[in-house]
């Protein structure tokens, strides 16, 4: 299912609602000038509002409000949205010339390159070796594709493979619940635990506050403020719903439901900078020193020496251990070519190279949570997706460049497209916007995204046309400056700015300009290239750790709906 423009543009605004409900911490207080690791100078707050200020003033500003629009809730469908699977998740083993075939979705760290590719080499080693199954010459299709991806495929329905092997059980679970019947031929492909990695001196100051540590004393040590908890979005990584279930159980041992729980989840969440798209995002944000916690499975931290050396390592909730499954309703002949694989991949020398990858370390341990159905697994997404930012609603600001390089489709295309954005958009977080050209306009200042806001949101999208030169970073300092003035009346809120743009600037202030104000207020901008200078948007949002995103790759539509989906 190949997409057109539009598509690609309605994924950049799925970006753009679903980090409305990503996390990040913020400071407002005025800080010593200085030096970071970044190498950016950094000044006080005034002194970056007095940058803004100027930087603002190159180009003329004018507050020119949309009227009301009709708002529309109908929207692409989800079966729409995922990208094409020979597109965005190509066959990684593919064999020729077999009489029967069976195809696999497997999570990535079995099915990748070097110790990530255990499960791809045995697949592709199968085929070479010529076995037969029901008197026919047999063979492994393999695609990588994250748990949560593989469930979102079958779900809907776009594309059912022969078999699955997520990390862990839970996905199968949910499935099953969803209504997908499957066929367990393996509880244990290869053994993993997910873990919270500790730095070592954190690690050590807490063994000395609290006596010994656990998840448990993470957990506490988070909601108390004492280190800083990073985890990956529990919609798509099975690390991150293990995580979140952990933590649910960790305050109600019997009902993680419960409103004990959930009070606990809210007291414990609102300590969280941020919660991580996915594991590179959070391991880059730990590398700079948002986090001192961080999660990640064991065969990550059993491959990387400097993980090794740096960081303890703490097991929680489920265990990871890759089970295998038949969707039902394939033939039995593709059943027992899995069983035979299955078979294969539990010979002793397959044993032995898949610890050598890092997987079977931790055998001794067992589940730290109860046994969880499938409609448990659902409820606590859930509960998360509501709860996440409870503590502190999103204050955000769209800067939409309508310059002439957007001229025509490209235009067009955002305009359907954030008409389509609206429906998913949390109606308690604060929403405002910005177009900018040669000069900047604001459309809509920042208000609480309920249904007078929404209409006031489509108008803005309605008058939007694209013509003149590219004031980017001007509208980026005005972004600022509204966020600041907002919050002066409304403190309690996480600001953020969403910047789609080409990335040519060409009036106005520039980067340089303000380089070290966007780092002093620790505002993340978030930016989002169509047809883009890529390398000149990530300038800007690598500053304050958020995400740059290429609206022009093939897989971004389903990215970035899935971020989207988790974060609002």
């Amino acid at each position: 299912m190949k997409k057109g423009p539009v598509i690609v543009i309605s994924a950049v605004i799925c970006l753009i609602g679903a980090i409305l409900g990503i996390v990040f911490a913020v400071t407002g207080n005025d800080k010593p000038a200085g030096n970071d690791k970044s190498g950016i100078s950094e000044i006080s707050s005034a002194e970056a509002l007095k940058v803004f200020s100027k930087a603002a003033g190159r180009v003329s500003v004018t507050e020119n409000h949309a009227p009301k629009g009709t708002v529309s809730y109908d929207a692409v469908t989800s079966r729409e949205e995922l990208p094409d699977i020979d597109t965005s998740y190509p066959l990684v083993v593919k064999p020729s010339g077999k009489e029967l075939v069976v195809e696999i979705f497997s999570s990535p760290e079995k099915a990748g390159s070097g110790t990530d590719g255990w499960l791809k080499e045995l697949a592709e080693e199968y085929n070479d070796s010529n076995q037969q199954v029901d008197g026919k010459t047999a063979g492994i299709a393999l695609r990588s594709v994250s748990s949560g991806t593989q469930i979102d495929y079958i779900e809907s329905g776009v594309y059912v493979p022969d078999a699955i092997t997520p990390s862990a059980s839970m996905w199968a679970d949910m499935l099953e619940f969803s209504g997908t019947k499957l066929e367990l031929i393996s509880e244990r492909m290869v053994g993993n635990v997910a873990g919270v990695l500790i730095d070592k001196k954190t690690y050590s100051d807490l063994e000395s506050q609290y006596g010994s540590v656990d998840i448990q004393t993470v957990i506490t040590a988070t909601e108390e403020g004492k280190i800083t908890a990073g985890y990956t979005n529990p919609f798509s990584s099975t690390s991150g719903l293990n995580f979140l279930a952990a933590t649910l159980y960790s305050y109600d041992k019997a009902d993680p439901l419960s409103a004990a729980a959930v009070e606990g989840f809210n007291k414990f969440q609102n300590n969280v900078p941020f919660v991580a798209y996915n594991t590179l995002q959070m391991r880059d944000a730990a590398s700079n020193n948002t986090f001192t916690s961080f999660i990640l499975e064991y065969q990550g931290y059993y491959n990387n020496i400097d993980l090794k050396n740096n960081y303890e390592f703490l097991p929680y909730g489920i265990r990871h251990d890759n089970p295998l499954y038949a969707v039902k309703g394939i033939s039995a002949e593709k059943t027992d070519l899995l069983k035979a694989f299955s078979a294969y991949c539990s010979t002793d020398a397959a044993k032995k190279r898949s610890t050598d990858y890092g997987f079977n370390q931790l055998d001794s341990y067992k589940d730290s949570i109860p046994a969880t159905d499938g409609q448990k697994w659902s409820q606590m997404q859930k509960v998360w997706k509501k709860n996440k930012n409870t503590a502190k609603p999103i204050a955000a600001v769209f800067v939409l460049d309508t310059s002439g390089s957007m001229s025509g489709e490209p235009i067009n295309a955002l305009k359907s497209s954030l008409t389509n954005s609206i429906r998913y958009i949390n109606t308690t977080n604060y929403v405002g916007v910005i177009s900018y050209a040669s000069d900047v306009n604001i459309d809509l200042p920042i208000g609480i995204f309920d249904i007078n806001q929404q209409a006031l949101f489509q108008g803005a999208v309605d008058q939007l046309h694209a013509s003149g030169s590219t004031a980017t970073y001007s509208a980026l300092a005005q972004a600022s400056i509204m966020l600041d003035e907002f919050m002066k009346t409304t403190p309690n809120v996480q600001p953020m700015i969403f910047l789609l743009s080409d990335g040519e600037q060409n009036v106005g202030a520039s980067f340089n300009d303000i380089r070290a104000a966007v780092k002093s207020l620790k505002t993340p901008i978030y930016t989002i290239g169509y047809n883009a200078d890529l390398d000149e948007l990530k300038k800007i949002s690598s500053i304050n750790e958020a995400a740059s995103i290429d609206a022009a790759s093939e897989d971004v539509v389903y990215q970035l709906k899935n971020l989207f989906n988790a974060n609002l």
